[in-house]
């Protein structure tokens, strides 16, 4: 698939980074089913139908009129060594003209948390949104006691910005969030001109 005339595909040190695939649907229901109870209480509450190959198809379509359209770039995480699921990450509401900006969102399955993955993702797909799309500025947003997506956020780079009143419903509640950006020529807590 491609955004504008370039190819998504992001490769790391241990991770390649491609846009849901058909063929994905077994891997990524097992994955979710498998980590519920880990992703409940930090997202959205899940549609009935949300583990269905019929939800699941109508996710790739989005992800490919997405990509075509330029308004997101939806990456699952592929272990490179044996091509294992381990999640997903999207810069979704990418915005032209002169904001240049995007919001970052992730999930990754209970297993595969804490190894450095999503830090390793993020940092991956940021430096993607600078050079290859030309963002200026890459956004996030997590709940306040969400210690492990905040410290992920600030080890890529992400600085705290400020609260976000009812910004999300989160298990069928409107829940804070706190923000974090990520800026291409960051120049927030420098002093003087030049």
């Amino acid at each position: 698939m491609l955004l504008g005339k370039r190819p998504v595909r992001i490769v790391t040190e241990r991770l390649v980074m491609r846009l849901p695939a058909h063929s994905d649907f077994r891997a990524w229901a097992n994955l979710r089913s498998a980590s519920i109870e880990f992703l409940t209480p930090w997202e959205p509450s899940w549609a009935k139908d949300h583990l269905t190959r019929k939800s699941y198809t109508n996710r790739v379509y989005w992800a490919q009129r997405s990509v075509k359209n330029g308004s997101a770039v939806p990456l699952f995480l592929e272990r490179s060594e044996d091509k294992s699921l381990l999640g997903a990450i999207t810069l979704d509401n990418i915005r032209r003209g002169p904001s240049q900006a995007g919001t970052l969102g992730y999930w990754i399955g209970q297993t595969h948390a804490r190894k450095g993955y999503m830090r390793e993702a993020i940092e991956a797909l940021v430096h993607y949104a600078f050079t290859t799309l030309d963002l200026s500025r890459v956004e996030a947003a997590c709940l306040p006691e969400n210690d492990a997506s905040r410290g992920v956020l600030e080890k890529a780079g992400f600085k705290y910005e400020g609260v976000a009143q009812s910004y999300l419903q989160i298990n069928g509640r409107w829940r804070n969030h706190v923000l974090y950006a990520n800026l291409r020529s960051d120049r927030r807590g420098k002093t003087g001109i030049s």
